[in-house]
């Protein structure tokens, strides 16, 4: 293979890993709203937190900066007539770049699927800026593109070249037919506002078209996207306004007049529901500073007077999880510093008014007293609290035998007046009075008939005869008949 071929190829090489780069470093800017996953699912390995979305964003930014850095270098080339002269070392950095991407791309394919979601999702946002800065880079290429075509000595080559070239322009200038974007809307074309959930309270919203039920084949530590195709869209924008599942969280998700919370419960080792995610109390709590020999302990073990004893605020505003922290006023970072583990009941005073309420429900470990009995006990604080049911039972009973009064009063009603109409009919159509009149007149014809045969043989037997009537059934004049001789009769017959 000679130079110029090899040169070739690196450069499709180059090309390749530039675009895809564009696409890892776009997804990993577009999913920000959601680097608390991949914290959580780093945490569940691992078995401590940090903030990894950092170092993987600057790695991502990084091998993007160094490819397109390469790509510009190796067009200036290309623009004076010079061949690329990649260097060896940029070949073994280019190589490890594209390697370490497509690795890392298909690991997160398989491990955070839902998360390819929300990059087409993006899209309706951020394709009309996307369409000018594409539209920008192929103008700026038609100098490259030009001065490649007028050195061109065969026809064929510069056919292909500008037919290429031209096809991916008008491709450019039709993208926006295809762009369905809120940004380029009417404002009267634009769909309803999405409801809002806090997650957790303030920490965390996720803005819903339709709010689905908990996902049976989700973890709390890993939450999955509903498919779109179910028109089912779950978005989330992190607010970090307070530590998550304390008083504070809740307080702020309130004001923010959203339309719901979730809200992680457990039962304390004496009965008490109070809010907490993890299984350990290790993560949002000092624990490992006032009970450190029990700090692997699962949160339900402890009573609710050692719960009250530990800080529940100081994690969120020493690992910062949603970079928020520096943006809290002077009150709201004090207070934040000052949260304690909520209770189910504080809770529920907060949020009762005019506030949906979704629980999630931890399991207890079997040799807690309350194992058997936990979800009761919630439900009991839950009642209690005033908070207003969705479908009370007596409510449902009222309107359950309401609906069925209402039925029973409509199929009475549909019955009576179609006996009435249908039977009214049958008594007064003319057709059915022509034909059944017919019917009766034939039948009085035959009976006459045989009466008349009858006491014509009885006249014949005898030698003297009453004169016998006969009624007719149908209530006709009665007709006499009077003795005849045996000729009489058979002229009669005739």
């Amino acid at each position: 293979m000679c130079i110029w071929q090899w040169e070739r190829l690196w450069f499709l090489i180059l090309t390749s890993s530039f675009f895809l780069t564009l696409v890892w470093f776009y997804f990993w800017w577009e999913v920000h709203n959601d680097y608390n996953e991949i914290n959580w699912f780093l945490y569940n390995r691992m078995g401590y937190w940090s903030d990894w979305s950092i170092p993987i964003l600057v790695t991502t930014a990084a091998g993007f900066t160094y490819i397109t850095v390469l790509l510009i270098l190796a067009l200036c080339h290309i623009a004076v007539g010079q061949q690329m002269n990649l260097h060896w070392l940029h070949k073994i950095g280019l190589m490890t770049t594209l390697i370490t991407t497509v690795v890392t791309m298909s690991s997160i394919a398989q491990l955070w699927d839902d998360e390819w979601e929300m990059v087409f999702i993006s899209l309706q946002a951020t394709a009309p800026f996307l369409h000018i800065g594409a539209l920008a880079a192929v103008t700026a290429l038609s100098w490259l593109i030009a001065g490649q075509f007028a050195r061109m000595e065969k026809a064929t080559s510069q056919m292909l070249m500008i037919t290429a070239y031209l096809a991916v322009v008008v491709a450019l200038y039709l993208v926006p037919l295809t762009i369905s974007s809120p940004c380029i809307m009417e404002k009267k074309a634009l769909g309803p506002k999405p409801a809002i959930i806090g997650h957790r309270g303030a920490p965390m919203v996720f803005a819903l078209q339709v709010i689905p039920l908990p996902n049976p084949s989700a973890t709390a530590e890993k939450p999955r996207l509903v498919n779109a195709h179910c028109l089912l869209m779950e978005i989330t924008d992190p607010y970090g306004l307070a530590p998550e599942n304390t008083l504070m969280s809740f307080q702020k998700a309130v004001e923010q007049k959203i339309y719901g919370v979730q809200a992680d419960v457990v039962l304390s080792y004496d009965g008490v529901p109070f809010l907490m995610h993890d299984k350990t109390l290790r993560r949002t709590t000092n624990v490992e500073e006032v009970f450190p020999e029990r700090a692997y302990e699962h949160s339900s073990m402890f009573n609710w007077t050692d719960l009250e004893m530990l800080n529940a605020g100081e994690w969120f505003l020493r690992s910062d999880p949603f970079w928020t922290a520096g943006s809290l006023s002077r009150s709201d970072y004090l207070e934040a510093a000052n949260q304690s583990v909520c209770k189910l009941a504080d809770m529920l005073e907060v949020i009762k008014d005019n506030t949906s309420l979704i629980l999630n429900f931890q399991d207890l470990p079997p040799d807690h007293p309350y194992y058997t009995s936990y979800i009761n006990i919630t439900l009991k604080t839950i009642l209690a609290s005033g908070i207003r049911q969705q479908s009370p039972p007596d409510e449902y009973r009222l309107i359950w035998i309401t609906s069925d009064l209402i039925s029973f009063i409509v199929i009475v009603g549909v019955f009576i007046f179609q006996k009435w109409r249908l039977g009214s009919i049958r008594t007064y159509n003319p057709e059915q009075i022509m034909l059944s009149a017919a019917v009766r007149r034939s039948s009085r014809d035959v009976k006459i008939m045989k009466e008349k045969l009858i006491f014509s043989e009885i006249n014949n037997g005898v030698e003297t005869t009453d004169e016998l009537s006969l009624c007719s059934e149908n209530g006709y004049a009665n007709e006499m008949v009077t003795p005849t001789d045996h000729r009489d009769t058979r002229l009669r017959m005739n």
